[in-house]
């Protein structure tokens, strides 16, 4: 039970003759441009928050654990003489 073909054509008649044609299309255009601007308001914030994950789950690296990689890193060191 929606709105019918005669229901929409009833408002739209009734809005034409309480704001004029120049208004109403001023008014449509108006709601079009703020539309607009919220789609891409909430995907432009979408995609910021998708970055912050990505470069979140990027910073994330494996290191191993133990002392053959500490070895290494210390003769590699350039204070180091013995290498």
């Amino acid at each position: 039970m929606g709105i019918g073909w005669r229901e929409l054509i009833i408002i739209l008649l009734i809005a034409l003759l309480v704001f004029g044609a120049k208004k109403l299309r001023n008014i449509g255009s108006d709601l079009g441009a703020a539309v607009r601007g919220f789609k891409k308001a909430v995907n432009d914030g979408d995609t910021d928050e998708t970055m912050k994950q990505i470069k979140h789950e990027e910073g994330d690296a494996d290191f191993e654990s133990g002392s053959d990689t500490k070895s290494n890193a210390d003769a590699k060191s350039p204070g180091n003489r013995n290498a």
